[in-house]
């Protein structure tokens, strides 16, 4: 019963920013679509057909992220990012937990420090990622848990109890994500003897 519940949980948590994403573009198509209605008239039938103005609002939606992409690199863009999220967003939980994982995916995807590795906890190893090195031989991991690559725990351990993989982060996330399949290849010649002690 625990695992049913910890993996039904650790799913909800894995398909709710997916689904709030689902729905926002599914809101903003809508909204590209009703703008896109006036240049249908412009446009040649053979675009029009089924789905042409649907095209056409996907399109000019796209060109509408990366222009306000290019907005939110720069000091104004963050001036207004912080005036919205300071009054309006802020107060919004599901605005906030989306946020966390994007910041933090996109932290992990662009550490070039964070490196794959298994850790010995309880007599066995689990996938994590070690952060940090820190004073007299102790390290800062992230211990994930499957399927949510990116929730988890902070641990501080003996380095002894760190052995460090040759694979990428994205390689990582998804044995995480598909709960341990794919470690046959991830993990073939790896040294699994347990250090002194564990």
């Amino acid at each position: 019963m625990k695992f049913l519940k910890t993996t039904v949980i650790g799913g909800l948590l894995f398909l709710l920013p997916i689904v709030l994403i689902l729905v926002i573009l599914g809101h903003a198509v809508q909204l590209a679509e009703k703008l896109a209605q006036p240049i249908e008239k412009f446009l040649p039938d053979a675009v029009v057909g089924v789905g042409g103005i649907t095209l056409v609002s996907v399109i000019a939606l796209a060109l509408l992220s990366f222009l306000a992409g290019l907005l939110a690199n720069t000091l104004a863009g963050h001036r207004i990012m912080s005036m919205f999220e300071n009054s309006l967003l802020g107060g919004i939980p599901q605005y906030q937990f989306v946020k966390s994982m994007a910041e933090g995916l996109a932290k992990i995807e662009s550490t070039a420090g964070v490196t794959p590795a298994l850790i010995s906890i309880e007599g066995g190893w689990q996938i994590g990622y070690m952060l940090e090195t820190l004073e007299n031989g102790w390290v800062v991991v992230f211990m994930p848990q499957a399927p949510t690559p990116m929730s988890g725990n902070v641990m501080y351990l003996p380095e002894t109890r760190v052995r460090l993989l040759g694979i990428t982060m994205v390689k990582a996330m998804a044995i995480v994500k598909r709960m341990g399949v794919g470690s046959n290849v991830a993990l073939r010649g790896v040294d699994l003897t347990l250090p002194d002690g564990a």
